[in-house]
């Protein structure tokens, strides 16, 4: 039986790496995952051809900038063992390595960031992680409903 396709949300701070980045880059590796609970959705269910939503976080408005493809299963997390990277963990190693990435490539951006406070406001993304209190995990499956409506939101052809 074929798996369907995934749907996530990665959050990056747009100073730090924006939708215009990947979009000028073309595809980056998702690098600095340092949280367990994200690095096993990684590990254990985001997948080669899985779509998601990219949002910027820790901006003003935080909000969903546009969608990016994943075009890599997960591997190792290079930064993890070079001691000159803000994400050197001294316990990882080769033979053993603690974080892992996926490659991901730009598909759009929106013509217009679909804020946190729409995303909460809207009755049909009741339950989406990323509308929950508290919620802080950098990589987040969402549900196909929730992606498809977060699409009709910000006016993008599903």
């Amino acid at each position: 039986m074929a798996r369907t396709r995934g749907h996530w949300l990665l959050k990056s701070e747009p100073t730090a790496y924006s939708i215009e980045d990947l979009a000028r880059d073309g595809q980056t590796f998702w690098e600095g995952v340092r949280n367990h609970q994200a690095r096993n959705f990684l590990r254990d269910a985001m997948r080669k051809g899985d779509l998601v939503l990219f949002y910027h976080s820790n901006a003003k408005p935080p909000g969903v900038a546009g969608i990016a493809k994943v075009v890599s299963d997960a591997y190792p997390d290079a930064t993890q063992f070079d001691p000159e990277s803000r994400y050197y963990d001294p316990r990882a190693s080769r033979d053993q390595p603690r974080w892992l990435v996926v490659d991901v490539a730009f598909v759009a951006c929106f013509k217009h960031l679909v804020p946190l406070a729409t995303l909460k406001a809207d009755a049909a993304l009741e339950g989406m992680l990323v509308t929950r209190r508290g919620q802080r995990l950098s990589v987040q499956p969402v549900e196909q409903r929730h992606y498809a409506r977060v699409l009709e939101l910000a006016g993008h052809p599903g």
